[in-house]
Order: structure tokens, then C-alpha cells, then sequence
């Protein structure tokens, strides 16, 4: 009897082969679901919205919280619309006799700022273990450490609950912004407003002191700021008039806290087991935290309690041509999940877009030139190669000011005579913000005639927004052109310095102090070394890490500084505060790095950052910005402008810095993201076949040999 020997093992091998080259990173099951896969290269520190104060925490708290006001998703300048609540709240000003004032009063008149909230009824929130209730009594909230042995996370919680949105939630949360425990970072900024928050925190801060480390007890002190009409209703009274509080009312610390979810979470048997509100969420938003593991991925899903709300049904001139009104009057959101994938390194990120893996990306230095390409106007469009994958490029002016700043108390740089003025000048026209944003950043970038960007009231284009002090306006090009080196010369000449000499002949050397230390710090500082030395000026550079060059800036140990400001909300006040004399950052620890201090611009800083936004204020504003220049504390800088890439399956995509909440307008077509990834990661079997030719003849030999020894051939 013939027996013969069949090589199972090569058979084997073969399925392992072509099982490594399918590297599609989801399960079969997401396919054609509607989910949006995103990345984070950082875990998030705080998801606590009393706590968080960062832009990649508020990507994942926008989508879980919904604070009373939103921005409008398509419109620039950025406007104010309702949220939870039903209507942008109007302030009742009240003089000293307690008499109501006009909408326009002066500032300087009015004792109180009331703000009435009314929320919207029916909005409910998601389900949570924090709500769950067996005959009226709440069922998770004396927890021992036998009732948790098994619990990892919400949803190990067997019953979950869930009840409507009150206005308490939104005093609960006011409250805890004075939490000593929880330490938020606005807590200065809002006593100087809010009506007794100061005293609610002493109060709040001495209990604590006095329980020896227990929770304050948020109900024992009166807080006259806050107070309660009914169920639906709350108001907000604060000492004067502050037009930007509505601002505040869009961002998440003004977001509604159950103390349901308060008391659950303090719940020392849970904190044991990180099971924390700064970690898992409770909120009404349109999403849930479903999984949270910060140094592997993020996943929310859509909340099944979402009260609902629809797609924008107006926008900017052009938007319907885009498509971006095709959805108009739909429900939102669009999607089931999100997903957040940890990505630490950028090469790994960009190759899984450029596969599908991701629905939007970015663009870092290493992949722009792949991805963009740029007219020789300067038109950035994308690459014939991503046109081919049907990706598009949308691009959105950041509401933020990169900038350097002069000391004014140093001896050399500051001061206020002309001689002094005339130096930054000099300085500012050598250091060419279009040559820095061209090397550096790819050209996102627009030069900062002054410190306020694009889409912020007083933010003026054109002939009438430029710099005269480094720019002239050219007629023929329509267009500003930058100050030539010899104008600056005659500058430096002029304010003592000819040739970047004083009158003893020593060189002009400035200390330079940055914290740069990522992979382009050494190219930019030479930069900043090889622009100043086109006018004789020598450059001491001092790079540190951050921490030690805070301690420079507070203490003043420095000349000349590079910094930035990403504005909190797109108010004039939001910027010209980083300037105000009160905010010096030596004399007060304030933001006012460069101690800034003019009088008639502190006189008009003071008559324009409470005003509305009138012809007024846009005069005082003109003035303001005129000082600005003149004296010429910064070197201004540019204005950063985001590249986002998406794929032709994502629609409704358009970028808003202020908006938080964007996800939830975003829509997706699953079934060609699945149909293009499949095309763009299709396996490639053929050198697995010369493999497998190789291998089995090699083996021929040892299979034979094999097989008469073991008895498995014969004749």
C-alpha cells in the first residue's frame, strides 16, 4: 500500500502570510457603521470641566457637555447661539439705586450685571449608574469595597439611570469653580466678576481647611452671585458691566453638574479605583464616554438620550456652494461613534490617514510637501497624489497672536523715549514674518499688524489694518510690503545704534530667552540670529525648558522673548489685557509679559473692555492699536492658519477654533470609506507565492528523508 505525505505545514504558513498583509487596524463588525476615527497624541489630564483649561481636553468634554451657549458652526465672525439654553441671555443693568439702566449705559454706572437663564426643558442626560434608582432612593451611593470588587469601569454598574437637566445642575457647577479640592484655573478671573465668589471660596476654602481635608459643603455658605428662579431658570448677578461674561457661557466650566454625579464620583471606595469625574464624564451632549483608556484610546457613542437638535440652516456667503447647507434641518449628530486613537509619533499618524485609517489629519513639516503644494502666489492647494485619493484641503485662521515682546523695564531694549521706540521698530522690520512663516510653518501663517487676529472685533484689513511703523502699503499690488533692511538701519542709526554700534563703539548684544527645544529650535534661533545680524545687532540666546523660562518672565531676567496667546473668546479685551499696565507680569504676575505699561493706553483699555461692540468701541480700539505701534512693545508676529486634510467621504467639514462641539455636524459615507480602503490596502499576495515556490522546493529534500523515516512512504 502506497501512503503519501501531505505538507500541512506549508499550507499553514500561507494563511499566516497573507493574514499579517491585511493590516486593517478595526473590526469587521465597524466596516460600514458611522464612525469617525480620530487621533490624540496626549493623554487628556483633567476631563473635569471645572478643571480642564486645554484644547485637547475640550475635544473630547465639547462632544459629552453642553455648557448654555455654543458657537454657530459656519459663521465667522464667530457668533453666540443658544444651547442648552433657549435664548442668548441680554443683561439687565441696574445703577446704584437699583434702577434699571439702557442696554448702552457706561460702564462706570452700573452696580449689576444680571444674566437670566432659561434652559430648555426635555433635556435629559445620559445613562449613568450616578441616577440609577430602586424605589426613589439611590442605589450606588454609600459604595463599600466588597460592592466594587468587580467594577472597572461605568459600565460594570448593572442599573443605570438617568433624569431631565434642572437649573441646579448649572449653580452646582458655578459652585464647584470655587472648590478649593478642585483648584479651576478661572477662579481669578470670575471672583472679580461674579457677585460674592470671592467670599463663597474663602468660606468654601476655610471649611475645608477646618474638616481637615473633608469636602466643603457647597450649601452652607450663601453665594449672592447665583441664584435659583425656577426649575428651568437661574441667573448669574455680577458687580459691572462685563459684556464678554456671555462668552464664559459657551466654554466648559459653565456646563451643568448633577450633584448626583458629584456625590457618586467622591466616593472614596470609587477614587481608589480612578473612577473619577475627571476621568468619565456625565453629561447631556450628543456622545458618552463609552471606553476610556488615555494611553491606548478614547471612545464615545452616540447618547441615547440626546434631547436632539438640527444642522445649521444658514451660513457664510459660499457655504451652500460647498455643500455645506445639503444637511440643513437634519438631526444631529451624524455618527455613532468617535474614536480616538493614540498616536505619540507623526509618521505613524500620516501613513494611517493616507490608508484610510483616519478620517481628517493635519499636516506637520515631514509630510507638507507630500500633501501641498504651493502657486507661486502662494496658493497652498493639495498634491496631484492626494487629488487622486480624493483629498481636500480646508484651511481656518486660528484666533491666535504668535508674537515677540521687548522687556520695557530693561535698560537697553525698554523704556518710552523715541530712541527707544525707533530700536523695536528696527528690530521689527529685520525680523520678516513672512520669511519666518514661509521656512517655519510651511506659509500658515498671516503677519500680525497688531495683536488682534482675523474674525475679532476691531481686527481691520486692508490699506487701513497695516503697521505704518514696518509696513507701507503698495497701491499697484494691493497689498502691504514690508520695510527694507535700510530703512531699519537708518532706524537703528537714529536711536544710537549705527551699524549695531553705541557711541563707545561696543556692539549692540541682545539676550534672546525662549523655551524652544523641539526639532526646528536650533534652525529658528539661528534665524532670529541671522536676521539681526543684518543690521549689526548680536543675539545671546538663552533656550531653557519651560518651567525655567516662566521663572525668567516673572522675576524680568530677560530682554527679548517669543510667546503666543490663543484667545479664550474673540474679544478685543481678550487680547489687549496681554498689554494692560495692571497685568505687568513682574510688578503683578499677571499676563502682561513684555510690562507693557502706557497711561493714555490704560486709560483707554479701561473705557473700551467692558463696552459693547459699538462705533465707540471701535474708535477707542483704533487708538489703542495706534499706541501699540508706536511704542512698539512687540514684535507682532503672525496669525497661524490651520491645514486640515479630509477624505472624499467626510462631508460637512469646515474648521471653527472656537467651536468645541464641531464633531456633531460632520457627516460620513461608510460604505466608500470601506470600498477606498479596501482598494488603497488590498493584499498583495504575489511574493508571498515565490515564497512559498522556494520554500517547498528547498523542502523537497528533508520531506522525503523525513518520510522514510517516520514510515510514510513505500512501495
Amino acid at each position: 500500500m502506497k501512503r503519501r505525505f501531505y505538507p500541512s505545514i506549508v499550507f499553514i504558513f500561507f494563511f499566516s502570510l497573507t493574514g499579517c498583509i491585511a493590516n486593517n487596524p478595526y473590526s469587521k463588525s465597524e466596516k460600514f457603521k458611522n464612525i469617525f476615527y480620530t487621533t490624540f497624541n496626549e493623554p487628556p489630564k483633567h476631563l473635569d470641566p471645572a478643571r480642564s483649561y486645554s484644547s485637547n481636553e475640550y475635544d473630547i468634554l465639547g462632544q459629552v457637555y453642553e455648557p448654555p451657549l455654543q458657537y454657530h458652526y459656519l459663521k465667522v465672525p464667530y457668533e453666540l447661539i443658544p444651547l442648552a439654553a433657549e435664548r442668548v441671555p441680554q443683561p439687565v443693568y441696574l445703577d446704584k439705586n437699583g434702577e434699571k439702566l439702557p442696554q448702552d449705559v457706561s460702564p462706570e454706572r452700573v452696580r449689576r450685571a444680571i444674566y437670566e437663564i432659561r434652559i430648555k426643558k426635555g433635556i435629559m442626560y445620559q445613562n449613568h449608574p450616578a441616577f440609577a434608582k430602586n424605589e426613589g432612593s439611590l442605589i450606588y451611593h454609600n459604595l463599600k469595597k466588597q460592592d466594587v470588587r468587580a467594577i472597572k469601569g461605568i459600565s460594570d454598574f448593572p442599573i443605570q439611570g438617568t433624569r431631565e437637566l434642572t437649573s441646579d445642575d448649572f449653580i452646582c457647577q458655578i459652585k464647584r469653580l470655587a472648590d478649593p479640592t478642585i483648584q479651576s484655573p478661572i477662579l481669578p478671573i470670575l471672583e472679580k466678576y461674579i457677585l460674592g465668589l470671592k467670599e463663597y471660596a474663602d468660606a468654601l476654602k476655610k471649611d475645608f481647611e477646618e474638616k481637615r481635608g473633608n469636602t466643603p459643603d457647597y450649601k452652607k455658605y450663601p453665594l449672592p452671585g447665583v441664584e435659583k428662579v425656577d426649575d428651568y431658570t437661574f441667573r448669574i448677578i455680577l458687580r459691572q458691566k462685563y459684556p464678554q461674561f456671555v462668552y464664559w457661557l459657551a466654554m466648559p466650566f459653565f456646563s451643568p453638574m448633577p450633584e448626583e454625579a458629584v456625590s457618586f464620583y467622591r466616593q472614596g471606595v470609587l477614587e481608589e479605583k480612578n473612577i473619577t469625574i475627571d476621568r468619565l464624564p456625565v453629561g447631556t451632549g450628543p456622545f458618552r464616554m463609552e471606553r476610556y483608556l488615555p494611553q491606548r484610546e478614547i471612545v464615545l457613542v452616540k447618547n441615547e438620550n440626546f434631547h436632539g437638535e438640527t444642522y445649521p440652516e444658514e451660513g457664510e456667503p459660499g457655504d451652500k456652494e460647498k455643500g455645506l447647507l445639503n444637511d440643513s434641518g437634519k438631526n444631529l449628530p451624524f455618527m455613532e461613534m468617535l474614536v480616538f486613537k493614540l498616536e505619540k509619533e507623526d509618521i505613524p499618524r500620516w501613513g494611517k490617514f493616507l490608508q484610510g485609517y483616519y478620517d481628517t489629519s493635519g499636516i506637520t513639516s515631514d509630510s507638507f510637501d507630500q500633501a501641498i503644494s504651493l502657486s507661486a502666489e502662494g496658493r497652498a492647494a493639495v498634491t496631484d497624489r492626494m487629488k487622486e485619493k480624493g483629498i481636500s484641503l480646508i484651511t481656518s485662521v486660528r484666533p491666535s497672536t504668535y508674537y515677540m515682546g521687548f522687556n520695557m523695564l530693561d535698560n537697553v531694549v525698554g523704556g518710552y523715549t523715541e530712541d527707544k521706540r525707533k530700536l523695536r521698530r528696527a528690530i521689527s522690520i529685520a525680523l520678516d514674518s513672512e520669511e519666518y512663516i514661509e521656512i517655519f510653518n510651511n506659509g500658515r501663517g498671516i503677519p500680525a499688524m497688531g495683536p488682534l487676529p482675523p474674525g475679532t472685533f476691531g481686527h481691520l484689513e486692508g490699506s487701513e489694518g497695516i503697521n505704518p511703523f514696518v509696513y507701507n502699503w503698495d497701491k499697484t499690488k494691493d497689498r502691504p510690503v514690508r520695510k527694507s533692511i535700510e530703512e531699519a538701519k537708518e532706524l537703528l542709526r537714529e536711536a544710537g545704534y549705527p551699524g549695531g554700534r553705541d557711541k563707545d563703539g561696543h556692539p549692540l548684544v541682545i539676550t534672546f530667552d525662549n523655551p524652544w527645544t523641539g526639532a526646528d529650535a536650533v534652525q529658528m534661533i539661528n534665524w532670529y540670529i541671522k536676521r539681526l545680524k543684518l543690521l549689526g545687532i548680536q543675539i545671546e540666546n538663552r533656550t531653557t525648558d519651560y518651567n525655567r523660562f516662566q521663572e525668567k518672565m516673572l522675576k524680568g531676567n530677560f530682554q527679548f522673548f517669543a510667546w503666543g496667546w490663543n484667545a479664550d473668546y474673540p474679544d478685543p479685551e481678550n487680547f489687549f489685557f496681554l498689554l494692560a499696565g495692571p497685568a505687568g507680569k513682574v510688578r503683578y504676575q499677571g499676563e502682561n509679559a513684555a510690562n507693557y505699561e502706557n497711561p493714555e493706553f490704560d486709560r483707554l483699555f479701561r473705557m473700551m473692555e467692558n463696552m459693547d461692540n459699538t462705533p465707540e468701541r471701535l474708535a477707542l480700539i483704533k487708538k489703542m492699536t495706534g499706541i501699540l505701534r508706536d511704542d512698539s512693545p512687540w514684535v507682532w508676529g503672525f496669525h497661524p492658519v490651520a491645514f486640515t486634510l479630509a477624505h472624499r467621504w467626510i462631508y460637512n467639514l469646515k474648521p471653527n477654533p472656537m467651536v468645541n462641539n464641531g464633531v456633531k455636524y460632520i457627516r460620513l459615507d461608510p460604505e466608500k470609506r470601506a470600498s477606498m480602503r479596501e482598494d488603497w490596502n488590498s493584499p498583495v499576495v504575489w511574493p508571498v507565492f515565490v515564497l512559498l515556490a522556494v520554500v517547498f522546493a528547498a523542502s523537497i529534500p528533508a520531506v522525503i528523508s523525513l518520510g522514510k523515516k517516520m514510515g510514510l512512504t513505500g512501495r
